[in-house]
């Protein structure tokens, strides 16, 4: 593995984290509280490896420019943007509500939850999209 290979492990992080995303708000909307931890530990865990990933990747090999004119250039910006700066402003959130829950603060976690999930979701799976677009569909 080459530093050039991080875009696509980024892709397989952010696929996983969406993956885990998933199956802790099905465990928490079962009551599963248990398995919820678990999982969502493990979407963090994961998150965490990404975003070291992702700026060793930029530090090191830096930006790809975006090739293709047109619609579907407008259509990648149309995601990058939104993706990038929900993603830049979702972590501070994201460590609140593990802090909440790490420390037993529920009702805080509960109540930040229902706006930093949708967002981490949205900035995992427009992740996934970017790399495709970037690095397969329009190489």
């Amino acid at each position: 593995m080459t530093l050039h290979d991080l875009p696509l492990l980024n892709a397989c992080l952010n696929a996983t984290t969406a993956v885990l995303l998933l199956a802790g708000w099905i465990q928490i909307k079962r009551g599963n509280k248990e398995a919820h931890k678990k999982i969502m530990g493990a979407a963090f865990c994961v998150s965490s490896v990404f975003l070291a990933s992702y700026l060793l990747h930029k530090f090191t090999v830096g930006p790809k420019l975006f090739p293709m004119q047109g619609w579907v250039r407008t259509l990648y910006f149309f995601i990058l943007i939104p993706h990038t700066i929900l993603a830049v402003l979702n972590l501070p959130f994201i460590l609140a509500v593990v802090w909440f829950a790490v420390t037993g603060q529920f009702e805080k976690h509960k109540r930040l939850t229902p706006w930093v999930w949708p967002v981490w979701m949205y900035v995992s799976v427009t992740g996934v999209l970017v790399y495709l677009m970037l690095y397969r569909w329009c190489a």
